[in-house]
């Protein structure tokens, strides 16, 4: 059986997990929206080279016209605004149902898909989506928050939270229409990141704040090694991971394992960073585990 595609989407949440840690490491340095404007940018550069090396062009340009228009909008809704909306969730609502908001994600993308490519899901595939979901869930409710995190549970961080995971949604449905046939991931991770980076430095330089980011970095120029070992792990090879995903499995069913970076980060939490795991989380993650068994039993 190929399992192509669920392989590249647990190996999506791993790589998330990696650069989720390095990135809020990072952000707690020089800010949140910093690191994102300047992790993108690495990606870029990585991209360029990795296409230059093995397809022998630094942008994807022999791609026709149709694939560059579905990528670069799917690069701005989903690597752009997506990771905006997600940011401002973090710091309206914290980081706990910021995630399980982010969770909907899914949700989104098999109506999505449903409504524009015609994708059906099997009933044990829906099975496992929802076992999978419910764990996730768990996990992010159960996980308790630092006293000094921002809380505030106010309708607008909600609404950012649904707009990050709809965004993410959204932007693999665009992905998975501008890799139709036999696309390289690394050549529509590329399109799709030159979108995200011009549209988000256009946003900062409309909002005065790009002259700031770059002021932000010459004060910790150190940070530098670890948001460029972040872009490596996550805008390259974990959203390429991503792409190569949805093209080979059905967006629900990828976006399901694509969301397990919570459950995963759960060990972490407890063997590197000491934090105390409750009943409940244990419970969280096994309950998510099954559903990523059924999926691939669907």
């Amino acid at each position: 059986m190929n399992w192509i595609g669920e392989i590249a989407g647990l190996a999506t949440s791993f790589l998330f997990t990696i650069t989720a840690i390095i990135f809020t490491k990072a952000g707690r340095m020089v800010g949140s929206q910093v690191t994102n404007r300047i992790r993108l940018i690495f990606a870029l550069t990585y991209l360029v080279a990795i296409n230059f090396i093995f397809f022998r062009e630094p942008l994807p340009f022999s791609a026709n016209s149709s694939r560059w228009m579905w990528l670069s909008l799917s690069g701005v809704i989903g690597l752009a605004l997506g990771d905006a909306f997600l940011f401002q969730a973090y710091v309206s609502i914290g980081a706990r149902l910021g995630s399980l908001l982010l969770s909907l994600a899914p949700i989104f993308g098999s109506i999505l898909a449903w409504v524009f490519f015609d994708e059906t899901l099997t009933p044990l595939q829906m099975i496992g989506i929802s076992i999978a979901l419910a764990g996730i869930g768990w996990v992010v409710i159960a996980h308790e928050e630092p006293a000094d995190t921002p809380h505030g549970h106010t309708r607008r961080g909600v609404l950012f939270g649904v707009l990050a995971g709809l965004g993410q949604a959204a932007g693999l449905v665009l992905s998975k229409q501008g890799m139709a046939g036999d696309f390289s991931p690394f050549q529509a991770n590329a399109i799709r990141m030159l979108s995200a980076v011009i549209f988000i430095w256009l946003w900062a330089i409309i909002e005065g704040q790009a002259g700031g980011t770059i002021k932000a970095i010459g004060k910790q120029p150190k940070i530098l090694w670890l948001i460029a070992l972040g872009a490596l792990i996550g805008p390259v090879l974990g959203v390429s991971a991503s792409l190569l995903a949805i093209q080979h499995a059905e967006i629900g069913v990828a976006s399901t394992l694509m969301a397990l970076p919570p459950v995963i980060l759960l060990p972490i939490s407890y063997f590197v960073f000491k934090e105390k795991v409750g009943w409940q989380a244990i419970a969280g993650t096994f309950l998510a585990v099954l559903g990523v068994a059924v999926l691939f039993l669907a």
